[in-house]
C-alpha cells in the first residue's frame, strides 16, 4: 500500500490558516489526479484543492474545520486500483450552482416554551380566547391539570411576538472565512480610520453619446463591451495623479504615496464581495481596462480568483448602481485611504446653460481617511472625476476617440 498525505498548500503570503468550505468527494471515493476534491476558504478567497494523485481518498478533516497551512487534510491510497465500471470523475459544479443545506437551529436552553397549557380550555375560556384571537396553547392554565379557566382567558392579552400559527423557524449557519474576514475589515475601517464621505453628481450625457456611437465597433474589434467602468477607471486614475494624497495610505506614523494606480474593483461573487485589482490602471487604454475587468470578474464569478489578484490595490471603485442604489457611503478598503462609490443613473431635469433639460445623472461618493486626506484634496479629487466624465472627449481621449478606443 502506498499512501500519499495531502497537505494544505499556502494560498498566499501571510495566510496561515484556511477553512474546509466544501468537500467535493466522499470518504472512500476513487479520485483522479488533478480532480477538484474540496473548496477551501482563506480570508481573501475561495480556492479549489486538486488531488495530487489518483487513488482511494480518506478524509481527515470535516467541512467547517479550520486547518493550518501544511496540515494533512486527506490521504490518497495511490496503490488502489480504479474500480471497474466506474464513471469518469464528475466535474465540480460551478459555485453558483451549489446549494448549502440550511439547518434550523434548536432554541437555546433558556428559551421559554411556546406551549404552556397541559390541559384543555374550558368552553367559556375557549369562547373568550377565540374572540381575542389567542391560541389556548399560548396561555398558562391555572386550573386542575393545567386547564385554562375563564379567569385565565379574561386575563390573557395578546402581546408582541405571541405565536399566531405562522412559521417561526430560524436559520443558523457558520459564515465563511472570507465573509468573516470582510466583516472584520469593515469594522476595522470604521473603528480605526477618520472616515468621511463627500458627494457630487455627474451628467453622463457625453459618456452616453460616445458609448452609443462607438460601442458596436468597439465590441467587434476587441470582443469586449464599452462600459461605464472604463470611463470611471480612466477618470479616477487621472484624478489620482492630480491629487496624490488620495492615492496613499498610512503605515504607522508614515504616509506612503504611490506613483502608480492599482485600482481595486468591487465585484459580487458566489461567496460574497470580492475586490480584484487592475494593476497599473493608469497605463491601460479603454480596451485594456475593459478586458482586464472582464477577465477578473469572470474569474471571481467562477470561483477561480487567486489571493494575488486581490492583493495590493491603492484605491477602490465600487458600483452599487448595478443593484439599484441611488446613494450610499462606501466603506474604505483598508489599508487604502479612499473609495469611490458609483450609483444608478436616473434621467431627471437639470439646468444646462440656462435651460432645463432631461439628462442621465448619477450621484458619486468619495469616502476617505481624513487623517491624511484633507477637504481640499477630497473635494478636488471628486470634482476632477466629475469634470473628466462630463468632458471625456477632451480630458480622457485627447479629442481623438477612435485612437483612444483603438478603432
Amino acid at each position: 500500500m502506498s499512501i500519499l498525505e495531502m497537505k494544505v498548500p499556502s494560498p498566499g503570503e501571510s495566510i496561515t490558516e484556511v477553512e474546509i468550505a466544501t468537500w467535493l468527494v466522499k470518504d472512500g471515493d476513487y479520485v483522479e489526479k488533478d480532480q477538484a476534491i474540496a473548496e477551501v476558504d482563506s480570508d481573501k478567497a475561495t480556492l479549489e484543492l486538486p488531488a495530487e494523485a489518483s487513488g482511494i481518498i480518506t478524509l481527515k478533516a470535516e467541512e467547517g474545520d479550520a486547518v493550518a497551512v501544511g496540515q494533512v487534510v486527506c490521504l490518497i491510497d495511490t496503490s488502489a486500483a480504479k474500480p471497474s465500471g466506474s464513471a469518469p470523475a464528475a466535474e465540480a459544479p460551478k459555485a453558483e450552482e451549489k446549494k448549502e443545506e440550511v439547518k434550523v437551529a434548536p432554541a437555546p436552553a433558556s428559551a421559554p416554551a411556546a406551549t404552556y397549557a397541559t390541559g384543555s380550555a374550558s368552553p367559556a375560556a375557549k369562547k373568550i380566547l377565540d374572540e381575542k384571537s389567542i391560541d389556548a396553547a399560548s396561555v398558562q392554565g391555572t386550573g386542575k391539570d393545567g386547564r385554562v379557566t375563564k379567569e385565565d382567558a379574561l386575563n390573557a392579552t395578546p402581546s408582541m411576538g405571541t405565536p399566531t400559527g405562522g412559521p417561526r423557524g430560524t436559520e443558523r449557519k457558520k459564515m465563511s472565512m472570507l465573509r468573516r474576514k470582510v466583516a472584520e475589515r469593515l469594522v476595522e475601517a470604521k473603528n480605526t480610520t477618520a472616515m468621511l464621505t463627500t458627494f457630487n453628481e455627474v451628467n453622463l450625457t457625453e459618456v452616453n453619446k460616445l458609448r452609443t456611437e462607438f460601442k458596436e465597433a468597439f465590441k467587434a474589434k476587441h470582443n469586449a463591451s464599452l462600459g461605464f467602468m472604463s470611463f470611471f477607471t480612466k477618470a479616477v486614475t487621472r484624478a489620482l495623479q492630480l491629487f496624490p494624497d488620495v492615492n496613499s495610505m498610512i503605515d504607522g506614523q508614515e504616509q506612503i504615496k504611490f506613483d502608480f494606480a492599482d485600482i481595486s474593483i468591487a465585484v459580487s461573487g458566489p461567496k460574497g464581495l470580492m475586490v480584484p485589482v487592475v494593476r497599473n490602471a493608469e497605463l491601460l487604454s479603454f480596451r485594456g481596462v475593459e478586458a482586464e475587468i472582464k477577465r477578473l470578474a469572470t474569474r471571481a464569478r467562477d470561483g477561480q480568483i487567486t489571493v494575488d489578484e486581490m492583493t495590493g490595490g491603492t484605491f477602490t471603485i465600487t458600483n452599487g448602481g448595478v443593484f439599484g442604489s441611488m446613494l450610499s457611503t462606501p466603506i474604505i478598503n483598508p489599508p487604502q485611504s479612499g473609495i469611490l462609490g458609483m450609483h444608478n443613473i436616473i434621467e431627471r431635469p437639470v439646468a444646462v446653460n440656462g435651460q432645463v433639460v432631461i439628462a442621465p445623472m448619477m450621484y458619486i461618493a468619495l469616502s476617505y481617511d481624513h487623517r491624511i486626506i484633507d477637504g481640499r484634496e477630497s473635494v478636488g479629487f471628486l470634482v476632477a472625476v466629475k469634470e473628466a466624465l462630463e468632458n471625456p472627449m477632451e480630458l480622457l481621449m485627447n479629442n481623438d476617440p477612435k485612437k483612444a478606443l483603438e478603432l
